[in-house]
């Protein structure tokens, strides 16, 4: 069907519409079925839905309903794109994005990333990061990490050995044995890898790395292990942080919400849950109001 052929959706052409409207459109179609309702918005208007959106709405609320009508790959890339410009990086973005996407999930980002500024992400981000944290960022944008899934035990004992050895055994730490080691080993390998660790330093490898190391080196290999064992419960942490204190993360929580909505945000809420005693929907209830609050209810859905 196509999407011009709903009154509601014909709604969004006469961008006179109300926030209510574009809430219950934009947040009950997929990513595929946005990206037809922005051609036929273009077709039947001669305008750009996301420049409409840009010009009808505003503050969070715009960028969570851009955000919506933007295909993933374009998404992450914009995000990795505002991390980076300006006077300085959010290493905390570019960990979380770096850190837990596949190799189609960054390969979709790299080639909207060329697309739209005529560039090479790898390229740009070697200008904007640099010490041990650059070189595990870039080996990680590259989006070659090995994709078997079969484990090769010696492999992740002698791999177990070799970081216990650069890091808790000796004076001082081999940083670039850890950068190499998690940064290109599958996720299966590098999970009985953990588990290999844990045998020969009776400690496990995170806490390995967070007393040998500091800084961004630090967060971006902790995301790395974090994610080896469970990207879900790697993203409801990070949400959980940007709600936490002061103020709200709006960025952090939309870029979750939105770019997760489709792969694993059921675990994500599920995780949530277990980790902290109460539901996401109910923590977004109290920390996000107004439409911006109502399109991240909507997209979390009620867990119960």
């Amino acid at each position: 069907v196509s999407p011009t052929h709903s009154p509601r959706l014909l709604c969004l052409f006469s961008l006179g519409t109300t926030e209510k409207t574009l809430v219950e459109v934009l947040t009950q179609r997929s990513n595929a079925q946005r990206q037809l309702i922005a051609q036929a918005y273009e077709k039947a208007t001669g305008r750009k839905l996301v420049a409409d959106l840009k010009g009808d709405t505003h503050g969070d609320f715009e960028d969570v309903l851009v955000a919506l009508v933007t295909p993933p790959g374009a998404y992450d890339s914009q995000e990795v794109i505002r991390a980076i410009k300006g006077a300085g990086t959010t290493e905390s973005t570019l960990t979380e994005i770096f850190a837990s996407r596949s190799n189609g999930q960054i390969k979709a980002l790299s080639d909207a990333y060329l697309a739209e500024t005529g560039k090479s992400v790898v390229r740009d981000l070697q200008s904007e990061v640099s010490g041990d944290y650059g070189k595990a960022l870039l080996i990680l944008a590259e989006g070659k990490r090995d994709e078997s899934t079969n484990v090769d035990a010696a492999k992740a004992k002698a791999d177990a050995k070799a970081l216990y050895e650069a890091g808790e055994k000796k004076w001082g730490t081999d940083e670039a044995k850890f950068i190499d080691i998690l940064c290109h080993r599958s996720v299966p390998q590098l999970r009985q890898t953990l588990v290999e660790y844990k045998t020969i330093s009776k400690k496990t490898l995170q806490e390995s790395i967070e007393g040998e190391m500091s800084g961004a080196l630090e967060d971006l290999l902790v995301a790395v292990v974090k994610c080896v064992k469970n990207v879900p419960a790697y993203l409801a942490e990070r949400i959980f942080k940007s709600m936490k204190g002061a103020g709200t993360d709006e960025s952090t929580l939309t870029r979750i919400l939105v770019s997760r909505s489709e792969i694993d945000l059921l675990d994500i809420r599920a995780e949530y849950k277990k980790l902290f005693g109460f539901t996401l929907y109910s923590q977004l209830e109290g920390e996000v109001s107004g439409s911006y609050g109502e399109v991240l209810k909507r997209l979390c859905g009620q867990d119960g």
